[in-house]
């Protein structure tokens, strides 16, 4: 497909207001919305998406009821054990990003051995971000340079996004790729995450095949996946 991004990163907005429209508990959006992450993940291998990054969880989610946030942990943990085989069938290569001190231990036991089992895979690239603050992150990155006496390095922390999608109606990058996402177009629509639909992806791909990226210049010229 024409125009498909190389790195698309995609804020998954709106699972909550999913279930309270449909007068069901929170948990509900949440199962609808990884069905529907799944979904993504094949849609966009299949376009030839290079790399995909999913926000799934941010450092601020912390803040939600013990209840929610322990289903989400078990949530990750089950979906890590069903699509593993998934992932690896299709030459997708996975990886986690963000916090792991602050996980279960046997999620992050789960995610490590998902990381490495998926290692070689080379089709898709897909990020997944849990416990992720980009504020943290480069904070981090500042002081452990600071801290082995190195330069800043020119390139970002992950590849460059070239189009960052945020469904849920609300148009803001809540702590996400802020580095990263200097030069990305920007997509928001009102469809909550759980209703995603395969089409939706194509019309989004659609308008950024329109768009003009000039980087700074005047006039277009393509820019390699993670160049800055």
């Amino acid at each position: 497909m024409k125009g498909v991004p190389g790195h698309l990163a995609v804020i998954m907005d709106g699972n909550g207001r999913w279930a309270a429209k449909r007068a069901r508990p929170r948990w509900m959006g949440h199962a609808r919305g990884a069905q529907t992450a799944r979904e993504l993940v094949a849609h966009c291998a299949r376009l030839g998406v290079q790399h995909l990054t999913l926000y799934a969880f941010s450092s601020d989610n912390w803040k939600r009821p013990r209840e929610e946030v322990g289903f989400l942990m078990d949530l990750f943990a089950s979906h890590l054990d069903r699509q593993l085989a998934e992932l690896r069938a299709n030459g997708i290569r996975l990886s986690i990003v963000g916090r792991r001190d602050r996980l279960p231990p046997a999620l992050v036991a789960k995610m490590e051995e998902a990381e490495a089992r998926t290692a070689q895979c080379t089709r898709m690239h897909l990020r997944v971000a849990i416990d992720y603050s980009s504020k943290a992150a480069l904070q981090e990155a500042f002081a452990r340079v600071q801290a082995e006496g190195r330069e800043w390095p020119a390139d970002p922390l992950l590849p460059n996004v070239d189009l960052l999608l945020r469904t849920g109606g609300e148009r803001r990058l809540s702590d996400f790729l802020l580095w990263e996402c200097a030069y990305a177009e920007l997509a928001f629509i009102d469809a909550l995450f759980p209703d995603l639909t395969t089409a939706d992806v194509d019309a989004v791909f659609a308008d950024f095949a329109r768009r003009d990226r000039r980087f700074g210049g005047l006039n277009s010229a393509p820019v390699p996946v993670g160049s800055a």
